[in-house]
């Protein structure tokens, strides 16, 4: 039986983006059959959570299906809720040192760099502040609905949208430099993965499968690579978004996609170091010598960053929809829908220690910086803890 996911019709998405939550389901007629999560089993645990200080975000997701992830800057931790509030904390101390509601809904970010921060919203909408003070600088408008993270490259605004496109604004003033326009299939899932951005390359993943490599300065194409290929009758089976956010790491890059593959391809040429069959919507998280990856089954895997090796895999979190992983040190952090992050060994992926955060589910990926692990729950709860040994 299939994992519950949103799905988005083209036609759709381009009116409004209408979203069907249960196509697996009793939309499509019949009973729900979307699998239960895991039960939980008792463990030891070996290592032991400390909060450092809890933040209250606004009202977080809003039971939406978007992309609030926050993200550090020097010493500063910035994240945004639902109905628009941006916030800027100190990092050590959770200590809030300015908010901003800009009165829209947002649904993706924020972005932070070149003093801005920058957040997408669902009525197509991008919005640029001050990080040191909050102050709107700019406002305006793109082709649709910003469900993808903006990414900041020099002077650049890196925006891609819910209708294939991406676009270079100019971090001044939001004027547009370039755009690139990519066509979706009829039947997408809901989301669009975030570009990363290096050395003058923007690293773009798209709902048919493949990856691009475009020129910040103009938008031309470097190179284009496909991740999965389309195949199947139906619209369904033929579902091969990106979703998960490719990954820059020593000179390569890493992309998964749905019902299709993971890959490691060169950053400057886009020639394919390594592939394997695997499927995942969630994303993946890269250390210095491995590679993980929640697949759309709620399995964690552990590959080897050079050849794409299995080195462990983990099953017992099973259809608990878990975020993307995240490395700290010796774990790697998962957050469920349940609200639990899960902290699991780097060595061999058994779990050392789990805590519950917010009763509301967790769709953010944890942010680990250096021996710190941000927590953002749905309902707006924000948390630091550090990890200690037992």
């Amino acid at each position: 039986m299939k994992h519950a996911l949103a799905l988005v019709l083209l036609g759709s998405l381009l009116s409004g983006c209408s979203t069907m939550s249960s196509w697996f389901g009793g939309v499509l007629g019949g009973d729900d059959n979307t699998e239960p999560p895991t039960p939980l089993t008792e463990i030891e645990p070996s290592v032991q959570f400390n909060k450092l200080w809890n933040a209250d975000i606004g009202v977080g997701y809003d039971k939406q299906t978007i992309n609030l992830q926050p993200v550090i800057a020097g010493s500063r931790l910035f994240a945004a809720d639902r109905k628009g509030r941006v916030v800027a904390l100190d990092a050590d101390s959770g200590k809030r040192l300015w908010s901003t509601a800009t009165d829209t809904a947002i649904a993706a970010g924020p972005g932070v760099g070149e003093g801005m921060v920058v957040v997408g919203s669902s009525d197509a909408d991008v919005i640029a502040l001050d990080a040191e003070s909050g102050a709107v600088r700019w406002k305006v408008e793109v082709s649709s609905e910003v469900l993808s993270v903006p990414r900041i490259d020099l002077d650049k605004v890196i925006v891609q949208t819910a209708d294939g496109s991406i676009a270079a604004l100019d971090g001044a003033d939001g004027r547009q430099l370039w755009i690139y326009d990519r066509s979706v299939p009829v039947l997408t899932l809901r989301g669009t993965s975030t570009p990363a951005v290096q050395r003058g390359l923007v690293i773009a993943g798209f709902s048919n499968g493949k990856l691009a490599a475009l020129s910040a300065e103009k938008g031309f194409v470097v190179w284009e690579k496909g991740i999965a290929i389309p195949q199947g009758r139906s619209e369904l089976e033929r579902i091969v978004d990106i979703d998960g956010n490719p990954v820059i790491a020593g000179g390569a890059v890493f992309v998964t996609t749905y019902q299709g593959r993971i890959a490691m391809l060169e950053l400057q040429s886009g020639n394919v170091g390594w592939e394997r069959e695997m499927s995942s919507s969630a994303g993946l998280g890269v250390d210095f010598s491995q590679v993980y990856v929640t697949d759309d089954k709620s399995n964690v895997w552990a590959l080897s960053r050079t050849t794409g090796a299995s080195v462990w895999k983990l099953e017992s979190l099973a259809w608990r929809n878990l975020t993307a992983p995240q490395p700290i040190g010796d774990y790697v952090a998962v957050g469920d829908s349940l609200g639990y992050v899960h902290l699991l060994s780097r060595r061999d992926g058994h779990i050392v220690a789990r805590i519950e955060v917010d009763s509301a589910g967790i769709r953010a990926r944890p942010l680990a910086v250096d021996d710190t692990l941000y927590v953002y729950g749905n309902s707006g709860k924000l948390v630091a803890y550090t990890l200690e040994e037992k």
